[in-house]
């Protein structure tokens, strides 16, 4: 790739979308400005009393040139979801997917880049963290439109049984577009973050770097707090090991201190658990959490150690109502199989009707929580039990916040404050993979 990519992005999806023009935008010849309103109808698209089969409309002015999406919806089934007005430069192509509209933002990856990680976290992070996070997030893009990440289905199955659906989802399920724009794909929210002058210095400096191994751009991951552990990427998508997506301890104080327990066996997980080891991610400290994470994310204050309760009705009726699934009373969660940083990608579901093994990791947390359990890393104490010996009370003492493969955020941030470079930090998330340049721009991000 020697040259930068034009990147399409998902940004909404609607019966009709409101959007105002707040520069002059072109379409078909004709130029537009103020709000307008674009309606699906029969299988076209009314805007002005016209139809059309697509809307392009593209700056008159240049990619500084900038439209306003109303009512795009962020956090989609986490429980930060909310609805936004958000600013976008670039060129804007609504499309017809399946009797709605979709809004579509083409922009250069550099300055997606920049949109990206002012979402991704706040724009006043460290500058070493801003470096190491536009360099993963550009080779996770550039992974996907390259063709070497390894999955490439919205919905795969593993073992498809009734009785073991073992599911993952990928960024596949856009066919129309590369990436969308919520944490499915990576936070994009255009120009409503404020990009700082230290945001645009992290991605003008690392312009066009990448993570390789063995001559492929590397499908880099990330998650907020890993809980101490790093995961494999096989127990959370495909069963295909990546070497630079390792297991590991987010800390590096000693050779003992960063030995890293088995914890793919059950017991050695549950000490690991129930304990507050030392890691990069563990901290409480306000002004770094302020620095690195959005307004949004600042809501959930307990991420590196966490528990949730549920009274047996209260999880009866959850799982069945996101899974589709009746299992009747909940008798157990059991855990069959854990991966490299304690967390579960096979948890079997005892009920007094039916039993069955779910996963992965998502899966689980998706069928446990209203939202998405914070990770699937947790175990579980039954108590309180009634007359008919079924518990009356599940707690869930949980470790981390997200997957846990890769760049832990979280810890990444706290190595910054301590005085790491970012490419100290890519080689402790990454430890097997090079930083290599594969294009340049003349003016990047300017």
């Amino acid at each position: 790739m020697k040259h930068e990519p034009l990147i399409h992005v998902g940004i909404l999806s609607a019966p009709s979308i409101t959007f105002t023009l707040t520069t002059p935008y072109k379409l078909n010849g004709q130029t537009l400005t103020g709000q307008q309103n674009a309606v699906y109808a029969d299988g076209r698209i009314r805007l002005n009393g016209q139809l059309y089969t697509a809307l392009l409309l593209e700056p008159a002015e240049g990619m500084q040139a900038s439209f306003l999406l109303h009512g795009v919806t962020i956090g989609i089934g986490f429980h930060w979801q909310r609805d936004e007005d958000q600013c976008f430069q670039g060129a804007l192509h609504i499309i017809i997917e399946e009797d709605k509209l979709t809004a579509i933002n083409i922009i250069p990856a550099e300055m997606y880049l920049t949109s990206v990680i002012s979402s991704e976290m706040n724009a006043t992070a460290p500058t070493e963290l801003l470096k190491a996070h536009t360099v993963i997030s550009r080779s996770w893009l550039l992974a996907g439109l390259g063709g070497t990440s390894t999955v490439f289905s919205p919905k795969e199955r593993r073992g498809k049984t009734e009785d073991n659906p073992l599911l993952w989802y990928e960024r596949s399920a856009h066919t129309h577009f590369d990436v969308c724009a919520d944490d499915h794909c990576q936070r994009y929210q255009g120009i409503t973050r404020a990009s700082t002058e230290q945001v645009r210095q992290a991605v003008a400096e690392t312009c066009g770097e990448v993570l390789m191994y063995e001559g492929k751009i590397c499908d880099a991951r990330f998650s907020k707090c890993c809980g101490g552990a790093f995961e494999e990427f096989q127990y959370c998508w495909a069963d295909t090991p990546h070497p630079y997506l390792h297991r590991g301890r987010d800390w590096v104080t000693g050779k003992e201190m960063s030995r890293l327990p088995d914890l793919t066996i059950e017991a050695e997980a549950e000490r690991w658990i129930r304990f507050t080891p030392p890691a990069f991610c563990h901290t409480s400290d306000p002004d770094i959490l302020s620095r690195i994470l959005n307004n949004y994310d600042q809501e959930t204050p307990d991420f590196y150690r966490w528990e949730v309760e549920y009274t047996q009705d209260e999880l009866a009726n959850l799982i069945r109502e996101r899974s589709g699934v009746d299992y009747g009373r909940i008798i157990d969660l059991v855990p069959v199989a854990r991966g490299t940083s304690g967390r579960l990608w096979q948890l079997k579901i005892v009920g007094t009707q039916l039993t069955r093994i779910i996963g992965k990791e998502l899966e689980i947390r998706r069928t446990l929580s209203p939202t998405h359990l914070y990770s699937s890393a947790f175990v579980v104490d039954k108590t309180d039990y009634r007359p008919d010996g079924l518990p009356g009370r599940f707690i869930l003492t949980g470790a981390g916040w997200g997957h846990g493969v890769g760049l832990c955020q979280i810890g990444a941030a706290v190595m910054a404050t301590q005085g790491y470079g970012y490419r100290d930090i890519l080689r402790h998330y990454y430890a097997e993979a090079t930083i290599e340049s594969i294009y340049h721009l003349q003016n990047p991000c300017l």
